[in-house]
């Protein structure tokens, strides 16, 4: 980006003192939009992604994380192009309203709460799990994973200890997150040079195990794939789009939101390819003799920490097992954050009651951050164990990560000339091929996670119904029924043909569905099926008044005060030092 595509964008210039859009203040720099992105794809997903991927897809397992990475990045330049553009918060959520109008923007809106309000229990249970490690935490969990009593009363106060670290503002949250966000990205470093320099067997990745197939691809291709949804992969590489969620809080939005972005993506997957092949050749023969399935490892409640004791890098573990509070609980903080931001958006827009536009003293919206605590608690029950929540929250949020491109494509048609501060590369190509690789990922979930995403997605139109219903928001916006006539036909035509395919129930495992479509071919059907819901999508946008006059009512009175004099630039809250006050 040169100078002047920094200072372009709908407002014009850029000042950097904090002010008020809306309800919220513009108070967070490039460095806390990096760091929130950054954070919250190095949570949890580190700590198991390795293990978990390997059981699925054996040394194959570093091509697992290398599709997902591409893939990811993919998504990541359409949001990147979007956020620059319109600096709104919770932006992923509102994208495809402006695009398609209000019955699309609600459908896509609740993706990306559900998404948002589920990472932060996963954290927490992520947490409880290397926390086993000490005698007087064992009674937190059982054998399985499944959390007890005990731990659920635990659960519940590290929700509520994210819940009142977000009610200091979101000043104090960028500087404890970027503060946490430096360990977070340091302690795997630390991991991949120490295990990588210690014990690293090159034999790892292609030997012939006596129990279970061997080789470099002992599960074929259906493993590869089947790991990057099934195993954590796409899990532990989301998190990107919480730059563009924040977007409303950005002092800088159309300079910092695109680079905090793609940076983030590009960090992440180097991070999480390099702990994939260390933790791999790191493995000493005997955890894998007994097959990637059924190996000794596959038994690692705490799979980094674990290794590093075979290695007797005690004073390693230590660390590991400090960092697995740190790191998760780093990321569940900014998606309670998150979560109440997604709130307040979709209330601006009028499917969410009024009153989640409420903010305190402190410009929080605290009703959102209080359903996000209650909601994160109640997860606890259904899905009591990481593994069990992982499959929920990868399908929601490539569901919701599916609506940006569809919103690229419309804009790219319908305002071709509109300022934009990062404009994504080949845009006629990236954004159909973006779409198509969000619905593969969906495809390779499985049926049975996509069940229980059907489920959640019904409880969400519900929501919106009833706050529509009983005048709980005095903003009701246009349906624009014909605006999203795909919609309906894309869920219900997704998930027919991840019924039908090889993937039911997913994983790997032997289709218990009809499986009409084989191996291959069912890549070949999502991938023209998505095409045509694209065009299709493209076909039946918003004209471009209609959507100029919804970014007029809707994106320019969160962007007052971006463009415009400004007094003297302060420096912005790029991280935990000296900040201008609001």
């Amino acid at each position: 980006m040169n100078a002047a595509s920094e200072t372009a964008g709908v407002g014009g210039g850029i000042g950097a003192t904090p002010r008020r859009t809306g309800s919220l203040r513009r108070e967070i720099g490039f460095i806390g939009l990096l760091w929130a992105s950054g954070g919250s794809i190095i949570g949890s997903g580190w700590l198991f992604g390795a293990r978990n991927a390997l059981e699925y897809a054996g040394p194959a397992a570093v091509i697992s994380w290398a599709i997902g990475a591409l893939a990811i990045f993919l998504l990541a330049l359409t949001h990147a192009e979007l956020g620059g553009m319109w600096p709104v918060s919770g932006g992923t959520a509102r994208f495809p309203h402006v695009a398609f109008g209000g019955a699309a923007g609600a459908s896509f809106g609740w993706f990306s709460w559900l998404q948002a309000a589920t990472v932060a229990p996963i954290e927490v249970l992520a947490m409880i799990t290397y926390g086993t490690h000490y005698h007087w935490a064992r009674s937190f969990e059982k054998s399985n994973g499944v959390l007890t009593a005990q731990g659920i009363a635990v659960a519940v106060g590290l929700m509520a200890v994210f819940t009142a670290i977000n009610f200091l503002g979101v000043r104090k949250l960028a500087h404890t997150n970027s503060a946490a966000t430096w360990w977070k990205i340091g302690i795997p470093l630390l991991a991949i040079f120490v295990v990588g320099f210690s014990d690293f067997h090159t034999s790892n990745f292609s030997t012939h195990l006596v129990s279970g197939p061997g080789g470099f691809m002992p599960f074929g291709a259906k493993g590869i794939l089947a790991a990057i949804s099934t195993s954590g992969i796409i899990f532990a590489l989301l998190g990107f789009e919480q730059a563009d969620q924040l977007a409303g809080e950005s002092a800088r939005p159309q300079r910092d939101i695109p680079r905090a972005v793609i940076m983030s993506v590009i960090i992440g997957a180097i991070v999480y390819v390099a702990l994939q092949v260390v933790f791999l050749g790191g493995l000493p023969h005997s955890a894998i003799a007994g097959g990637w399935t059924k190996g000794a490892y596959t038994a690692f409640s705490g799979p980094w920490a674990n290794l590093a004791s075979l290695l007797a890098l005690g004073w390693l573990a230590t660390i590991l097992y400090l960092d697995a509070v740190i790191s998760p609980g780093g990321t569940g903080l900014i998606y309670t954050t998150s979560t109440s931001r997604v709130s307040y958006g979709l209330s601006r827009n009028g499917y969410y009651p009024a009153i989640y536009e409420a903010t305190d003293s402190r410009a929080v919206p605290w009703f959102g951050l209080i359903t996000a605590f209650v909601v994160g608690c109640v997860c606890f029950l259904p899905f009591p164990s990481w593994q069990s929540l992982v499959g929920l929250i990868t399908g929601a949020s490539v569901l919701m990560y599916a609506g940006a491109p569809l919103a690229f494509g419309a804009f790219r048609h319908r305002l071709p000339n509109a300022a934009r501060p990062y404009r994504a590369p080949f845009g006629e190509v990236l954004a159909p091929l973006a779409f198509i690789v969000a619905n593969l990922l969906i495809l390779w979930t499985g049926w049975h996670t996509d069940v229980r995403l059907g489920v959640a997605i019904l409880i969400g139109y519900v929501v919106l119904v009833v706050t529509r219903a009983l005048g709980l928001n005095t903003h009701s916006p246009q349906l624009d029924p014909r605006a999203a006539s795909w919609l309906l036909p894309y869920l219900i035509g997704l998930g027919a043909i991840v019924y039908v395919s090889d993937w039911n129930p997913g994983g790997g495992a032997t289709p218990t569905g009809p499986n009409w479509i084989p191996e291959w071919w069912d890549i070949g059907a999502v991938a023209v099926f998505s095409v045509i819901i694209y065009y299709w999508a493209m076909m039946v946008a918003l004209p471009r008044e209609r959507i100029e006059q919804m970014i007029e009512d809707v994106v320019l009175p969160e962007e007052e005060g971006i463009g415009g004099s400004q007094p003297a630039p302060a420096p912005a809250a790029d991280g935990p030092g000296p900040a201008p006050s609001a």
